[in-house]
């Protein structure tokens, strides 16, 4: 069932997605935190260097480290295989999931960039796993349409806040409700109608939340980043892409905070 669920959503999404993220996440450096990652096919677009090895992975002189917060261990076995392909040394955080089973990478290369999986999320401040907080503060923190899941999303993204160093980055690609028509923010439109699809995400959305794994899609994330107390600065665009029909019900804001 929930992986209907999960290819239901994916159909086209890293498509539709890589053109904003190959930019923004290249921004990506020193001890970086990835919340709700999923399968995180994005690490693709982190800096890489070619090795002595004749290998394409991360530059461990761009990231030093790589946390990824992820609450489902369905995802850990495709989290796992695109961190090593990207030449990442995996390890899992057992007091966040005790109950693991799975072995970290097999040979583990001293001089690969650490990659720790630790399950659980940002949703309640009180219970935020202990690695995470061990690990702060991050230099950058990514989400990639882990908001719209979150069961307290003005948490967690205080809490990004929270564990970011000052002068860090929190970078995001976020699925939206259909911004007012004629918003400046709005980079590209593609002669979709935002109205309508505004009230057909409206009307959708109590479906979609079930079907979707808790997926909300008429938050209006990127607006509510940019008013949260604590940023130095807020850059973020929206979109709206028309190449299939499940693409005008996910609109998408992205962009880069960074804490004052």
């Amino acid at each position: 069932y929930f992986t209907f669920q999960w290819s239901f959503l994916a159909v086209g999404q890293d498509e539709r997605t890589d053109p904003y993220r190959s930019k923004l996440w290249k921004e990506a450096y020193g001890n970086v935190l990835e919340l709700g990652p999923g399968f995180s096919s994005s690490l693709k677009h982190l800096h890489h260097k070619t090795t002595k090895d004749s290998s394409y992975n991360v530059d461990p002189d761009v990231i030093h480290s790589y946390t990824a917060l992820e609450p489902n261990p369905f995802m850990y076995g495709g989290l796992q295989e695109n961190a090593e392909k990207n030449g990442f040394r995996v390890e899992y955080d057992h007091v966040s999931y005790p109950e693991c089973t799975i072995s970290g990478t097999e040979d583990p290369h001293k001089e690969l960039v650490p990659f720790k999986i630790v399950r659980g999320t940002l949703d309640d401040s009180d219970n935020i796993p202990q690695a995470i907080l061990d690990g702060a503060p991050y230099d950058t923190v990514l989400t990639s349409f882990a908001l719209c899941t979150a069961a307290n999303p003005e948490e967690s993204i205080r809490n990004i806040m929270r564990l970011l160093k000052p002068g860090g980055s929190y970078i995001f690609v976020e699925h939206i409700r259909h911004p007012t028509p004629g918003d400046p923010l709005v980079v590209e439109d593609n002669g979709v109608d935002g109205q309508f699809w505004g009230k057909m995400q409206d009307w959708v959305n109590p479906i979609w939340n079930i079907f979707g794994h808790g997926c909300h899609i008429t938050r209006k994330t990127g607006e509510n980043i940019a008013n949260m107390d604590g940023w130095k600065s807020v850059d973020h665009k929206m979109v709206r892409v028309n190449d299939a029909l499940i693409a005008y019900f996910l609109p998408m804001s992205f962009g880069k905070a960074i804490k004052a």
